[in-house]
């Protein structure tokens, strides 16, 4: 069994994921596999050649977010289950100080502070969202912090999924995304509420930071925004 699982998708992201590859090549991290997701038939090119442990899996028609980290999950071996963005960067990955927190048995998910391509801090880790508040953040761009830290880990209500590390019990125990509800967007904040709602913690770890080239999606796509909305009133209608 490896200590962590590192799970990427890609919808003919090759080329994005390749710089985050070269990351984990260069930090030559020990006892870590990963699993890469194909949506759709791409140059499989960047997966090739770097002498990591990569291990892919081909999808014969496109599946969401949750689906895909799902089963690449079923896949797994790993202690830690890591879902990974395809496009974070990882300039270092301090592994033992990002699994501090787990010392906590009760700590079911650990986070990083994410820094976007400019070295400010993004909003990764927020409170659980009411109506008003989301109504603000999409139609007026208002985003208030959610939360405030210094230098120790602190509790969350959620944190978005674009670097986590859930624990492999944590994660079968919850039976991890839900994918039946969610094809793209909100599967992140619903993972951290019934978490929660099972006692688990998620937690921020402010030691470690990852760079997150973000690719707003939902900002230049009406059907990707129309996912956003569609997966919100689900979330807010099984509360």
């Amino acid at each position: 069994m490896s200590k962590l699982t590192l799970s990427i998708v890609s919808h003919g992201q090759a080329a994005l994921i390749a710089p985050l590859l070269d990351d984990l090549h260069r930090l030559a991290l020990a006892d870590v596999e990963l699993i890469v997701t194909v949506n759709i038939p791409e140059n499989e090119g960047p997966f090739q050649g770097r002498h990591l442990p990569i291990r892919l899996i081909r999808n014969a028609a496109p599946k969401g977010f949750g689906e895909n980290h799902n089963a690449a999950y079923g896949q797994s071996t790993g202690d830690y289950f890591v879902v990974v963005n395809p496009d974070i960067r990882l300039p270092a990955l301090d592994v033992d100080r990002l699994l501090a927190p787990m010392a906590d048995p009760k700590v079911g998910a650990v986070a990083p502070v994410v820094l976007n391509s400019s070295g400010g801090v993004e909003d990764s880790v927020r409170r659980f969202p009411t109506i008003p508040g989301l109504a603000r953040r999409v139609l007026l761009d208002q985003r208030a912090p959610g939360y405030v830290w210094r230098h120790q880990p602190i509790d969350v209500d959620w944190t978005a999924g674009m670097f986590v590390v859930f624990r492999r019990a944590c994660f079968k125990a919850i039976d991890g995304f839900d994918d039946r509800r969610f094809f793209m967007y909100f599967e992140d904040v619903d993972i951290c509420r019934r978490m929660h709602r099972a006692g688990w913690r998620v937690v921020l770890q402010p030691a470690v930071t990852v760079i997150h080239d973000a690719q707003r999606a939902s900002r230049r796509s009406w059907k990707h925004l129309r996912w956003h909305l569609t997966s919100a009133a689900r979330y807010f209608s099984g509360l």
